[in-house]
């Protein structure tokens, strides 16, 4: 069995919209915490300098949404009614829909914009797959080379409603990119409104979640990475952060060699 690491980190260094804040606790300043807690909160005196190198343990503290990093998308997400009932929230949704067969579909060519159900299909026909239900379908657009900068927010590949709707009509609950967004990118989605009053196009990929209940899990990485397009596992437990609209998640792929 052979784990490769499909996500991308969680980096207080990257550029994001909503900047991550990481606040490292040395375990020296643990040591003086923990002395601080004991005597505030319990009464407890205690003296630092019984500790070996009058260390005690570190810690981190990040302020950041849930939707930094790796993540998966809970219908909740897509809005506050749907079609088919209440959106659950990222920790309702079943684990078995976070632990099935894979397929990575190859999109490095299209460029940016909304790619539509052709394009899959055109994909799927040359690496000889049809998802069956419950697959996880990853999208490779080329956009984890510009993680941590500018660009990987507006330089992507996403799809539109159709091509959305053709993956669901197969069965599929979970699809994955390794871009920002599995719609479009806002600049190009906000400009293709503004020149054809279409409201269709404003993020179709997301709002569909309202009629159809499935996931996404986007900002994925080292998609290039997996030696054939299937026949391999994808793992992507989110965390269950209770009522949230997405979990982070540390996404692998397994492969049986």
């Amino acid at each position: 069995m052979r784990l490769i690491d499909l996500s991308s980190p969680i980096d207080a260094r990257f550029w994001e919209p909503d900047p991550v804040i990481h606040t490292a606790m040395s375990p020296a300043e643990g040591a003086r915490h923990m002395s601080e807690e004991l005597r505030a909160h319990m009464g407890i005196e205690f003296d630092v300098d019984a500790l070996p190198g009058g260390e005690f343990l570190n810690n981190d503290t990040l302020s950041l949404t849930v939707h930094t990093g790796t993540h998966v998308d809970a219908p909740a997400h897509y809005g506050s009614a749907a079609s088919y009932g209440t959106p659950r929230t990222i920790e309702a949704m079943p684990l078995d829909w976070f632990f099935a067969p894979g397929v990575v579909l190859d999109l490095t060519s299209f460029g940016t914009g909304a790619a539509g159900p052709t394009v899959i299909e055109k994909e799927l026909a040359r690496i000889g797959y049809t998802p069956s239900p419950g697959d996880i379908v990853l999208l490779n657009t080329g956009a984890a080379a510009r993680v941590g900068t500018p660009a990987y927010f507006t330089d992507f590949t996403g799809l539109d409603g159709p091509a959305t709707r053709l993956l669901l009509d197969m069965g599929v609950k979970v699809i994955g990119t390794d871009a920002f967004s599995l719609d479009a990118p806002f600049p190009h989605i906000i400009r293709t409104y503004h020149e054809t009053g279409d409201t269709s196009v404003l993020w179709p990929a997301h709002f569909l979640g309202r009629q159809r209940e499935y996931c996404q899990i986007e900002r994925l990485a080292n998609l290039d990475a997996l030696p054939e397009p299937f026949g391999f596992q994808v793992v992507c437990f989110p965390v269950k952060i209770a009522g949230a609209g997405a979990g982070w998640a540390r996404a692998v792929a397994v492969l049986n060699d």
